[in-house]
């Protein structure tokens, strides 16, 4: 027997069954929970989106990045959409960067143009807009090729115009784009505000950069300290100044780098600059890192931090050392200059006097040693003797450094010269047991003044006699080298040490306490360098001293 398919039946019967049934009231409710889940499926994919944006952008240090996180956003918002990403400059609107998914129209990225209404609602100056070369249009334009529809919504905020998105449809899609602009707004506004940051932070950045180079490359001592008086900046011209490199100075207490009897002053001047009180003109000294001082005056200013508190004292000053050593050397000519002028009045007034106590001592000496006298009294007459040529000998020295001898020139020969001084300086060759070694080729004449040229020789050979201790060799050479004539005066006595080398040539400086006012060396000095040439000495413990006078050839003074 024939069924009957009631299953296929039941099926078709039962399907509008169910449809009649959902005309109720339960059947409006299970129709409209689909659609509001079908609703918020586009704005919770939407709300996603824009959180993703909103944490790449709190991320972005630079504006290819921002751009970025913009264009990965749009794509997911805007599928199948062409759009483009203008950044432009703040304050020119110029265009700085580019990002475009489509196909750009021939020159149009060059042009912005932006609806009045978009202008209006962003905040935006029109007319400052328009001078700047922003065209103000009604309808936006499309900028991408086989583009109907457009939307541009500006990325500003604060009355700044930071670029430009662009949105664009085919077309028959005019009803999407008025549909999807509102989401739009949204993006530019993120995005606005993540250039606005980043921008601020490269303005920042360069700022600080632009600071620390100012007072890295400036010619004034630049030196921070902080509350606990440790070392916050220390710039090139301290490293300069003081040898101590930066990365040793920052974080050491500022104290450290001044001498002992200095410290308490100087932190008497910070503890004022801490309790925001500015302090001109205070001088102080810094302990080089390979031995000495620098002397450095400094202005102190309290540094406030965002608290209001004074957070640090920068203290802004310039390096002394040469100037108080150019003062000190100036306060030294004068002194100098002032024993010219007594010298000069008591050498005339002595000269006479000397003069007849020299020519009757020795008169006597010879005598009474022939007469036949008592040899103790001979003996003192010839102290007396040598005592007053001694004081002469003293003030013709005094008067050739105070008031050198005059300019006329001649030409010399430098040999005739040293046998000249030797002959001179026999007395104390010969006081000292000397024994001279002459090394003389032969060599043209220098012009020079002959007379001061033999007092070099004669004051170099006797500082080399009185050198030797028991006896010794004095070396005089004399050859021509590199243009010029090299006079070698050498001694194989017991040398100086560093310390003494460096002050030889310093006026009234002597090794010896009682022989001398340590004048030789700085009189050949004057008289060498009035000469055009150079003077210099080569000496160590126990390795004798060796003094190098160079004058140049045929040259006319």
């Amino acid at each position: 027997m024939a069924r009957t398919p009631r299953s296929t039946k039941s099926r078709r019967t039962a399907r509008p069954s169910r449809r009649r049934r959902g005309l109720g009231g339960g059947g409006r409710r299970a129709r409209g929970a689909p659609a509001r889940r079908a609703a918020a499926a586009p704005q919770a994919s939407a709300d996603v989106a824009l959180l993703a944006l909103s944490r790449d952008l709190a991320e972005a240090r630079t504006e290819e990045a921002v751009t970025a996180a913009m264009a990965r956003a749009l794509r997911a918002l805007f599928p199948d959409r062409s759009f483009a990403v203008r950044l432009v400059d703040a304050r020119t609107l110029a265009l700085r960067s580019l990002h475009a998914d489509g196909r750009l129209r021939s020159r149009a990225s060059a042009r912005i143009a932006l609806r009045r209404s978009a202008i209006e609602r962003t905040g935006l100056a029109g007319p400052l807009l328009e001078r700047a070369g922003v065209a103000v249009v009604e309808v936006d334009e499309p900028i991408f090729e086989g583009s109907e529809w457009a939307t541009a919504v500006p990325l500003a905020l604060g009355g700044q115009l930071f670029g430009v998105v662009n949105l664009e449809y085919g077309p028959g899609q005019g009803e999407a784009r008025e549909r999807e602009a509102p989401l739009l707004y949204r993006v530019a506004n993120h995005a606005a505000l993540g250039i606005r940051n980043v921008r601020m932070v490269e303005e920042l950045t360069y700022l600080k950069t632009y600071l620390e180079n100012l007072i890295e490359h400036a010619n004034a001592l630049v030196l921070v300290v902080s509350r606990d008086r440790r070392v916050v900046v220390w710039n090139a011209a301290l490293v300069r100044a003081t040898g101590v490199e930066r990365e040793r100075a920052v974080g050491e207490e500022i104290l450290s780098f001044v001498p002992p009897e200095e410290r308490e002053a100087l932190a008497a001047v910070l503890a004022r600059g801490l309790a925001g009180e500015a302090v001109a003109g205070h001088e102080t000294r810094l302990e080089r890192a390979g031995g000495g001082e620098a002397r450095v005056a400094f202005n102190t200013a309290p540094v406030v931090g965002a608290s209001g508190e004074v957070d640090d004292v920068i203290a802004i000053g310039q390096d002394l050392t040469l100037v108080r050593s150019l003062q000190a050397a100036a306060e030294h000519a004068e002194r100098l200059a002032g024993i010219g002028r007594l010298v000069a009045g008591v050498v005339h007034e002595l000269n006479n006097p000397l003069t007849a106590v020299n020519m009757y001592s020795d008169a006597l000496v010879e005598k009474l040693s022939h007469a036949g006298h008592d040899p103790a009294d001979v003996e003192k007459l010839r102290a007396i003797h040598e005592g007053g040529q001694r004081i002469q000998r003293l003030a013709r020295d005094l008067v050739a450094y105070a008031k050198p001898a005059g300019a006329r020139t001649e030409p010399v020969d430098l040999a005739g010269v040293v046998d000249e001084a030797l002959r001179l300086a026999k007395p104390a060759l010969k006081e000292h047991a000397a024994v001279v070694e002459r090394r003389l080729q032969a060599a043209p004449p220098v012009e020079g003044n002959r007379a001061s040229l033999v007092q070099v020789v004669v004051n170099l050979v006797t500082n080399a006699a009185q050198a030797l201790r028991d006896g010794g060799h004095v070396t005089i050479s004399l050859e021509r080298a590199d243009g010029a004539l090299r006079l070698v005066v050498a001694d194989d006595g017991a040398g100086m040490t560093p310390e003494f080398a460096a002050r030889a040539f310093e006026p009234f400086f002597t090794t010896r306490a009682g022989h001398g006012i340590g004048l030789g060396l700085p009189i050949a000095q004057g008289i060498v360098e009035r000469h055009g040439g150079t003077i210099a000495l080569d000496t160590a413990p126990g390795a004798g001293t060796r003094v190098t006078v160079s004058l140049p050839i045929g040259r006319a003074r």
